[in-house]
């Protein structure tokens, strides 16, 4: 196995923590890595623009539905995100010209960094949500917001092996450290907005930059 390919292993065998999940949903996001002809970069490509597309269509309801449960002032009527943000989230503060100046490679690296961050950050959305209501009576929300960690993972791992197919050097699957916010429970309420807010953001950039990469290797 060369060391690139290895290095893709290791990202899909990276643990951490899982919740119940629909077993065709894990089929769907991780499937073998050795089994099965190679399919081609163009093909890897619509794999991951087609998850981009269905992460975005599902992101305005997953916002909507956090804060409803949430509880007063987030359901109440006229509620804003606040303007908080995360040290450890990915950046959104790239000017779009600059961002659009980057070559593929680039884009493709901070991506695929973002969703690995990502799915970590809506792990930790996930354990403030038991933190906050033990007793599991908002699943809906908890049931989304694994299913927006397993496709975030799932996008990461699909750009992880595009890179490896183009030759380009894989980031590290970093563990997620300290997340400095407060420990309350309104303080925990406002990290999952922020964290969905800007998994928002991301995902829209994602669409975007991966609807161009296929245009251009189906040429």
């Amino acid at each position: 196995m060369s060391e690139s390919a290895g290095e893709v292993r290791d990202l899909v065998l990276t643990s951490d923590f899982f919740l119940p999940a629909p077993f065709c949903l894990l089929t769907l996001l991780l499937p073998p890595l050795s089994l099965g002809a190679p399919i081609s970069t163009a093909e890897s490509i619509t794999q991951a623009y087609n998850l981009a597309l269905n992460m975005q269509l599902q992101t305005s309801a997953l916002l909507q539905t956090y804060v409803k449960h949430q509880g007063s002032p987030f359901s109440d009527p006229g509620f804003s995100i606040p303007e908080l943000s995360l040290i450890t989230l990915p950046s959104t503060d790239m000017p779009f010209e600059i961002w659009h100046g980057l070559e593929d490679g680039e884009h493709l690296s901070l991506t695929q960094q973002a969703f690995w961050s990502f799915s970590q950050h809506l792990l930790l959305a996930v354990r403030d949500q038991n933190d906050i209501n033990p007793l599991n009576d908002n699943s809906i929300v908890l049931d989304q917001l694994e299913e927006a960690r397993l496709k975030a993972k799932g996008l990461a791992i699909k750009l992880a092996r595009i890179m490896n197919t183009l030759g380009l050097p894989i980031p590290p699957a970093n563990p997620l450290g300290t997340v400095p916010f407060g420990d309350s429970a309104f303080h925990k309420k406002c990290r999952g907005c922020v964290i969905i807010r800007d998994y928002s953001f991301w995902t829209d950039r994602a669409v975007t930059f991966l609807g161009e990469l296929k245009a251009k290797y189906s040429e």
